[in-house]
């Protein structure tokens, strides 16, 4: 059933008109899709030739807790320096993270129909990264700091520079922040461009995350019940989860107001209704700990801003990290937000698929639930087998989606999905997203600007 224009327009609505990625065994987000619909897990063994280029020593690798298990990225040492007129001095001091920040973003705009250099508004750049390990690299070149100096290793590795370079390389004249919160940059870098879009300092928007390790294929040390999966697998919510795995990735979406978008005749892949972030704060065992009330309370706020009934949401992209007991308080908190009685609710985690991207976990997140509205259609959660025993889900209206199908709402009204994202350090981020409104005949669409 066609979703009723009417349910979407509260006049705070936020389009995502384009969306751009890369993954672990996905140059693309339309790869992306054909892996998540098949349910395939992109985490990888590596071998000993892989290990010995990385630099991990055999009596390393051969310890009984290393895990050497990774998600890999393919083609990131590739970088068109010429088309971003940077020297191949600059492009080769540059971090990885912002030479693929700067790649994906020229795409994203290409991808929504736009050229920033014709277009007459602001467009703003709201992105996070990890720590850059490839400045590590770097130090280690004396000929490319006497070269260029210690001021252009700053610029090219330092977190606070990332979106800027992406503002200056591409012309674009909105506000361009760098937005750091640990795994939930990603997401709570979208709530921030949101708030941008609403308050009218920008035009349209550019937001998301990158998380690039080098060398990427390393693996790492498994501690009891530590963080860091035993196997190299990511198991959300499943009887045997023991950890997540960090892996590489980028995630980007383009925003517009709603109804700019409906007015330019933009393609809208979805519709965020509403975001929100909060923290922790101390209420908590400690620093890196989960706290039920802190996600609730997030998601209890953006489903506020949104103005829909919990009750009516039928999937919930979570934040799913497959440890034994984080994964109970998340769903304790999804529970308490959003009800246990309602439609029958899905549950997934991108990260069985890809892995942990770090602070583009919340992006790999957004963009799978934004492609399930757009071909309504469930994506199956991979390396799920039972349910957790500390997860009550029997006696709810949630389940964990185990395989492809097709996506119908039980109303009149739109899909609506909801998508979590929690960091380190208590900063926590959900949106509230719905499908798309149906498509204006272009006799019925005002003519587009120039892009």
């Amino acid at each position: 059933m066609a979703a009723d224009l009417a349910v979407h327009d509260n006049g705070s609505d936020i389009a995502i008109i384009a969306m751009h990625g890369r993954f672990p065994g996905a140059g693309n987000i339309e790869a992306y899709w054909d892996n998540l619909l098949r349910g395939d897990c992109a985490l990888r063994p590596l071998s000993s030739e892989e290990l010995q280029e990385a630099g991990v020593p055999p009596e390393v690798a051969a310890r009984p807790h290393y895990v050497a298990w990774a998600g890999t990225l393919e083609r990131v040492a590739e970088f068109d320096a010429e088309y971003f007129d940077m020297s191949p001095r600059e492009a080769e001091i540059t971090d990885v993270q912002q030479r693929l920040m700067l790649e994906c973003a020229a795409e994203l705009l290409d991808r929504g129909g736009y050229d920033a250099g014709r277009y007459d508004g602001n467009i703003g750049v709201f992105a996070g990264s990890a720590m850059s390990s490839y400045m590590f690299g770097v130090l280690r070149r004396p000929d490319l700091l006497e070269s260029l100096g210690e001021l252009a290793l700053r610029h090219g590795n330092d977190k606070d520079f990332l979106a800027s370079r992406v503002s200056y390389k591409l012309d674009l004249r909105g506000p361009s922040m760098a937005i750091q919160t640990s795994c939930s940059s990603g997401l709570v870098a979208v709530h921030v461009a949101c708030q941008s879009l609403l308050s009218g300092e920008s035009d349209m928007a550019i937001a998301g995350a990158v998380s690039v390790r080098v060398p990427q294929a390393s693996g790492y040390f498994h501690q009891q019940e530590g963080i860091l999966s035993r196997d190299g697998r990511c198991r959300p919510f499943d009887h045997q989860a023991s950890g997540t795995i960090f892996t590489n990735g980028i995630g980007l979406v383009l925003l517009k107001r709603l109804d700019d978008a409906l007015r330019d005749g933009d393609t809208v892949v979805a519709v965020l209704k509403g975001t929100a972030i909060n923290n922790d704060g101390a209420a908590k065992v400690g620093f890196s700990a989960p706290s039920v009330d802190g996600q609730a309370a997030v998601i209890a706020d953006a489903l506020a801003v949104a103005d829909v009934d919990p009750r009516q949401v039928s999937y919930i992209e979570a934040h799913g990290t497959g440890t034994f007991l984080g994964d109970p308080i998340e769903f304790e908190a999804l529970r308490l937000a959003y009800g246990a009685e309602g439609q029958r609710c899905a549950i997934g985690s991108a990260k069985s698929n890809v892995g942990h991207l770090g602070p583009a976990g919340g992006m790999a997140g957004l963009i799978k639930a934004a492609l399930m509205l757009q071909h309504r259609t469930v994506a199956p959660t991979a390396n799920f087998e039972r349910c957790n025993p500390a997860i009550p889900m029997a006696q709810t209206r949630f389940h964990v989606a185990q395989q492809a199908a097709p996506w119908r709402s039980e109303g009149d009204g739109p899909l609506l999905a909801g998508v979590s994202s929690f960091g380190i350090g208590g900063t926590n981020a959900h949106a509230v997203l719905a499908e798309a409104p149906p498509a204006q005949p272009r006799s019925m669409a005002a003519p587009r600007p120039a892009p």
